[in-house]
């Protein structure tokens, strides 16, 4: 398969989108962006970088930032990612998904093609059919879909291959609507599209090719899981993926509880929550369906159901469905 997409040419650089405010998700997201929450003991991105090197080969990667920058430097200290360089560039102000490609210009390879993945997702649908059909189809833009979700606003026409429409603006009536995932595949063709130092979403310039004709494809992944850590409920959902078998390659740790946790006697943790390093659990706490981040405190005795602690945070007493 690789020789195959080496005949078609080459993606080797990844665009993970890192700069976004998380706001749904405060305040887990108050000193943290929102790809850098922990999942698993680890930060949500690492899954999007071990996503794109297991089924991609993915070799560089740029991660646009604003919202706390540093933390990016705290979590990353060395720039890189299992020997994968990673530029970090900033946005003092916020440039949009079209701004935040078109900041990185200088990055971006000339003639290859280069995927563009959401920060704040956590999936495992196959990669290689979508870059496949991409490299295939010479399309300026190849969309990675799903049939099923909350938000079916991308009008796609299954026999053609092509997006003929979003959010309605374009074919308001086309009857196949489908989710986007926040995963796509970009052509150097699709660039004159972006208008320098313009800050806007991508979405704009993907509407303008599909006007004048421009390829703009789809290709629809229903397999693997597909979430949007965008809201609390769904960010505990993650906890039940490993249940279902997440992430299919299998290769990438899911931890629950860190060897480095200080856990005292009595303490009852259910199959579904997670507890992170240096976290202290006091004598006979209770915790479910819980996610306990790296250095945060349970006093002893306390009832945690459904229930975010953050790190350096202290929680006592019985809680149900808050953020500490």
């Amino acid at each position: 398969m690789r020789q195959l997409w080496a005949d078609m040419g080459e993606i080797t650089k990844a665009f993970i989108l890192g700069a976004g405010l998380g706001t749904r998700l405060r305040p887990l997201t108050e000193t943290l962006p929102k790809p850098l929450v922990p999942v698993g003991n680890r930060p949500l991105i690492s899954f999007a970088f071990d996503h794109l090197i297991i089924d991609l080969n993915i070799s560089g990667f740029a991660v646009n930032t604003h919202h706390c920058p540093e933390a990016y430097a705290r979590a990353f200290p060395e720039n890189s990612y299992h020997g994968r360089p990673i530029l970090f560039r900033h946005e003092p102000i916020l440039l949009d998904t079209a701004g935040g490609i078109d900041n990185l210009r200088d990055w971006l390879p000339e003639e290859d093609s280069f995927i563009v993945y959401n920060g704040d997702i956590l999936t495992d649908l196959p990669l290689g059919p979508a870059m496949e059909a991409h490299l295939r189809s010479g399309d300026a833009v190849t969309m990675l879909l799903r049939s099923t979700g909350d938000e079916l606003r991308v009008g796609y026409d299954p026999e053609t291959g092509k997006v003929v429409d979003l959010r309605g603006v374009l074919a308001p009536d086309w009857p196949h609507r489908y989710q986007f995932t926040g995963i796509y595949l970009v052509s150097p063709r699709f660039l004159p599209f972006l208008k320098p130092g313009r800050i806007e979403s991508v979405i704009l310039p993907i509407l303008e090719a599909i006007k004048v004709g421009v390829g703009i494809g789809g290709v629809v992944v229903d397999e693997g899981e597909w979430s949007d850590l965008g809201e609390r409920n769904a960010y505990l959902g993650a906890l039940a993926l490993p249940e279902k078998g997440f992430p299919r390659y299998g290769t990438v740790p899911f931890e629950r509880i860190s060897s480095e946790a200080l856990i005292e006697a009595d303490v009852i943790i259910d199959s579904l929550s997670t507890v992170g390093p240096r976290a202290h659990l006091g004598r006979g706490a209770v915790i479910r369906e819980s996610v306990i981040w790296a250095d945060a405190k349970v006093s002893a005795g306390a009832s945690l159901d459904r229930v975010v602690v953050r790190e350096g945070e202290v929680a006592s007493g019985s809680l149900r469905n808050v953020d500490i």
